[in-house]
């Protein structure tokens, strides 16, 4: 019976383990969105940087698996290219190391210190109404309960190294081979090499020595690497060429690299030169009682530093590697309505998603703004044959705006901070005004038709005044872009006094329009079509206007 307690202790540590693990690296994933937005938008050529930002995010959020995600939906984007997302994979092996060095701190008696944050952890949850600060409770909440489940998980293992049964089992488990496959699926289960490595760390402080000792545990370490590859192999399925890529680069990193060390530590064991490299080394240098899980730990960081060391000058070459291994395809050519940033990988780091369905709307943007353009043109030149594009695009705007509008809803759903919260609403409110403008560019074109039907003749530089008008717009437009991709909030001012300039404009036109009527130089039939061309325009201005002040209800 006690044995069957002690299985039961030990699964539900693990349990409490994962789930600690899992509230860690969401609530680190929602404090640092912003900052991991900021950093996969500083993408770079150069290798080092790639890398940095690679083990960056990876430590942050404690899952290597979210950014190998992220990169294979940048890749399928055609945001990033598969020469900086290797040089990111290649960072994430080293970023999701550090969770087994917080594990290997469980050896020490600081470990009640992490448990206690459990408990303050939930106290700060309960009692703030702040997000951040119950962000902030629930990823310490989640350090003490993986903590906690490593305790319960280290006293539950501890009964069994006093039994021989047990012992001797695991000792015989020492083909390198069986222990590198059990690596990789134990891995493949859980998702997370980070977690399989936590557990072996947990049984080597209590003297559950897998293979007897010596290398063997160092090569479930390597089956780990391997196995951490199947979560972006799965997130690849259905993506384009270089997506796969990129998956195939991140299997072809991490199984070269526990290849290599594996004949590595099979020609530098007992047997053949009378030591085992595990022994000589980590066992040495971090040598002392309770120094298993340092040592492993260690081991985990030197082996993915090392192997990114080694592969960094060959990033071409593992990307000519992957170009051979999955061939070119050809690939329809995305229709102007499919999304070019968003991608549904995102939705699990849901700042980085707002970020891609920002850039969304602004493409969006651009196409209305096109749409006006050539819906003005049309009308200045009194030439209909463009007016079917403008239908064709407003129709593609249109579909775009459902997509991000959906989008936007699941994000929303998937629990957020309140500043995220406030920025969902203002894509949104941005969305409907893009929509608008499109609306008015549609207008443009029944214009166009009745001054052709009509025959309608405008009076002497009046379309001189309405390019004026045109180009005023086009550069309030440029304008706004600005303030909400690029945040430069110092250019509102001159925003607002374009968007002055047009509505004074519009009063101009429109009276000096009256005033023609009443001499006599206009012609009546005129009038319905120049005043609400006029308004129109102005009603443009309004729209843009509105989406460059969406940002001051995002900083309330």
């Amino acid at each position: 019976m006690e044995h069957v307690v002690n299985i039961i202790m030990m699964l539900a540590a693990c349990g409490a383990f994962l789930v600690g693990f899992k509230f860690l690296s969401d609530n680190m994933e929602k404090l640092a969105g912003n900052s991991l937005k900021k950093l996969f938008n500083k993408t770079s050529d150069k290798k080092l940087i790639g890398v940095g930002i690679g083990a960056l995010s990876t430590a942050v959020v404690q899952s290597s698996g979210v950014t190998t995600v992220m990169v294979v939906g940048f890749v399928n984007a055609g945001i990033m290219t598969l020469y900086q997302a290797a040089t990111m994979i290649m960072g994430a092996n080293i970023g999701t190391t550090i969770t087994a060095q917080l594990a290997a701190l469980s050896s020490f008696d600081i470990a009640p210190f992490f448990i206690a944050l459990l408990f303050v952890g939930v106290m700060m949850d309960m009692l703030s109404k702040d997000d951040k600060i119950k962000s902030i409770g629930l990823a310490l909440a989640g350090l003490g309960l993986v903590f906690f489940g490593l305790e319960i998980m280290s006293d539950s293992m501890s009964g069994y190294k006093t039994m021989p049964e047990v012992t001797n089992f695991l000792s015989s488990i020492s083909n390198p081979f069986l222990l590198l496959l059990f690596g990789v699926i134990f891995t493949a289960l859980l998702q997370s090499s980070s977690a399989v490595t936590t557990i072996i760390i947990a049984m080597a402080t209590q003297g559950l020595i897998i293979g007897g000792g010596g290398n063997a545990i160092l090569f479930i370490i390597l089956g780990s690497n391997i196995g951490s590859c199947v979560t972006a192999l799965i997130s690849s399925i259905g993506t384009s060429v270089n997506a796969r890529r990129t998956s195939m680069m991140h299997l072809l990193f991490n199984v070269t690299g526990a290849l290599l060390f594996m004949v590595l530590l099979l020609i530098w064991s007992k047997p053949v030169v009378g030591s085992d490299f595990y022994e000589v080394t980590f066992q040495t240098w971090f040598a002392g009682e309770g120094a298993e899980g340092t040592q492993i730990a260690m081991f985990h960081t030197f082996f993915n530093v090392f192997c990114t060391i080694l592969f960094l000058p060959f990033t071409n070459v593992l990307v000519k590697i992957a170009t051979i291994l999955i061939p070119d395809e050809e690939e329809e050519k995305k229709a102007e309505w499919e999304l070019m940033y968003m991608d549904k990988r995102f939705l699990s780091t849901p700042a980085i998603a707002l970020g891609q369905l920002q850039k969304e709307s602004f493409r969006m943007a651009d196409m209305s703004m096109e749409s006006v353009q050539i819906a003005f043109r049309s009308f200045i030149d009194r030439d209909a044959s463009a007016l079917g594009k403008v239908d064709e695009k407003n129709e593609n705007i249109g579909k775009i705006s459902e997509q991000i509008s959906d989008y936007l809803v699941r994000v929303s759903a998937s629990g957020i901070s309140l500043s995220d919260e406030k920025l969902v609403s203002a894509i949104h409110n941005n969305v409907g005004d893009i929509a608008r403008i499109a609306e008015l560019a549609d207008n443009f074109t029944k214009y166009t038709r009745r001054e052709i039907k009509e025959n309608l003749v405008f009076s002497e530089g009046i379309n001189e005044k309405l390019e004026i008008m045109h180009g005023l717009l086009q550069k309030q437009y440029l304008l706004v872009k600005e303030i909400i991709l690029s945040g430069n909030r110092n250019l509102m001012e001159e925003s607002d006094r374009l968007e002055d300039q047009i509505d004074v404009m519009r009063k101009d036109l429109v009276a000096e329009h009256i005033v023609r009527l009443s001499q006599g130089k206009c012609r009546p039939e005129n009038n319905t079509v120049f005043i609400n061309l006029v308004c129109n325009m102005e009603r443009i201005g309004d729209h843009l206007n509105f989406i460059a002040h969406s940002v001051d209800n995002q900083a309330e």
